[in-house]
């Protein structure tokens, strides 16, 4: 049996939810905590939306928006081309809920499940460092919003 490799972390931004949102589906405040590549259309995000890059194998990584509830729940699929296993929505992505908390905002993040896929620790291990900068900074962007 394998061990679940899903990342976990939360932070308390001092702003309310619709700026969390605006900072989660912006491209012009994602490309501050995430990367986009360059020319990735102004229009907010939204289910549907993708974003491919090309590797340096010939390969590609894809994210996908499964799931978007504006202020309250955010599902970003996961997918690499050459993984030997297609995950299901919402099987290997990034989730992000929205708890409002008296004029906070509780961020909860979680990325994976890593464990379904070949090579997943190596997957978990760089979430564990993109979900702490990436936390920070939306919190720092919402809260200057």
């Amino acid at each position: 049996m394998t061990k679940e490799l899903t990342v976990c972390t939360e932070t308390l931004i001092n702003a309310h939810a619709s700026k969390v949102w605006e900072v989660l589906v912006n491209p012009e405040y994602v490309a501050q905590w995430d990367e986009l590549p360059e020319n990735y259309p102004e229009e907010n995000m939204t289910v549907g939306s993708k974003v491919v890059w090309k590797l340096p194998n010939g390969e590609q990584s894809i994210t996908s928006i499964s799931k978007a509830v504006p202020n309250l729940e955010l599902v970003i699929d996961l997918y690499g081309t050459a993984w030997k296993v297609k995950p299901q929505a919402g099987e290997v992505a990034y989730h992000y809920n929205l708890i409002d908390k008296d004029n906070q905002t509780l961020l909860k993040i979680e990325i994976g499940d890593f464990s379904i896929i070949e090579n997943g620790q190596m997957y978990y291990d760089a979430s564990i460092e993109f979900a702490e900068v990436s936390k920070a900074e939306i919190k720092k962007l919402a809260e200057s919003l």
